[in-house]
């Protein structure tokens, strides 16, 4: 019976390096990485701009008190976003970051005259 392509799993191999990641998950990373930042970089001060924003795009006129805490929501979910993906990113086991093992030399036992 042949397996499905679906059902193979890159494994590690003797040199205990990780497996080649796909160009399709390196693109998702980066974009992990861009949607929040240009949102941050993007999100105007005035929270009429963010009405007026809201309205152009979505046809929906919204309260100025309401895009005023849309804009904080969004600035909330972009930094915990990058927070999350820079934890991911830190906390994450790979062949550049991992401390090498430290040996110490045996300790001299004392002599006794």
């Amino acid at each position: 019976m042949k397996t499905r392509h679906c059902c193979q799993f890159a494994t590690w191999d003797s040199a205990n390096t990780p497996p080649p990641v796909s160009g399709w998950r390196r693109g998702g990373e980066i974009a992990g990485w861009i949607v929040p930042s240009a949102t941050l970089v993007l999100l105007p001060k005035c929270p009429v701009c963010v009405a007026m924003y809201v309205a152009l795009f979505s046809g929906v006129g919204i309260s100025v008190a309401k895009a005023a805490r849309l804009r904080e929501a969004l600035l909330v979910l972009c930094v915990a976003a990058l927070l999350g993906l820079a934890l991911k990113r830190l906390c994450q086991p790979t062949s550049q970051n991992k401390m090498p093992k430290l040996t110490l030399p045996p300790a001299k036992q004392p002599r006794l005259v």
